[in-house]
């Protein structure tokens, strides 16, 4: 089974992850928009019992980081981990994004991924929009 690490940028909090991920995408929302700096992330969904970390945490609306350097890393829900890619010791080169979310706020310069699912909302409740050829 292939084991992933990762770390924030001070390396106080650390993690790692099993087996592949149920799922890797994008996200536009606003959210992660301001909470990167950039204008989407990449992201991908494990089990979270594939999921551990060490070290302190602080957890702002969902979104943990570490309360040192302020390095954004997961989101933890009861049965998923969602791990920030970019926090990954090494780069994630293995992973396509999947799917896109929160498209309608997808810069307009940024185009579409053509083999990977289309969602206006979160991926947990929506419907995928109809591709578009």
């Amino acid at each position: 089974m292939r084991i992933r690490t990762g770390s924030c940028l001070c390396g106080a909090v650390a993690y790692r992850v099993e087996g592949e991920p149920l799922r890797t995408g994008l996200c536009h929302c606003a959210d992660c928009r301001k909470s990167s700096g950039s204008a989407f992330t990449f992201v991908a969904v494990w089990p979270r019992q594939a999921f551990s970390h060490n070290g302190e945490i602080a957890t702002f609306a969902g979104r943990s980081f570490c309360p040192a350097c302020g390095g954004r890393l997961f989101c933890l829900r009861d049965d998923e981990a969602e791990v920030r890619l970019g926090s990954l010791d090494t780069p994630p080169t293995d992973f396509a994004p999947s799917y896109e979310v929160w498209i309608k706020r997808r810069e307009p310069w940024l185009h579409r991924l053509p083999d990977a699912g289309q969602f206006i909302s979160p991926i947990r409740n929506s419907v995928p929009v109809r591709r578009q050829r």
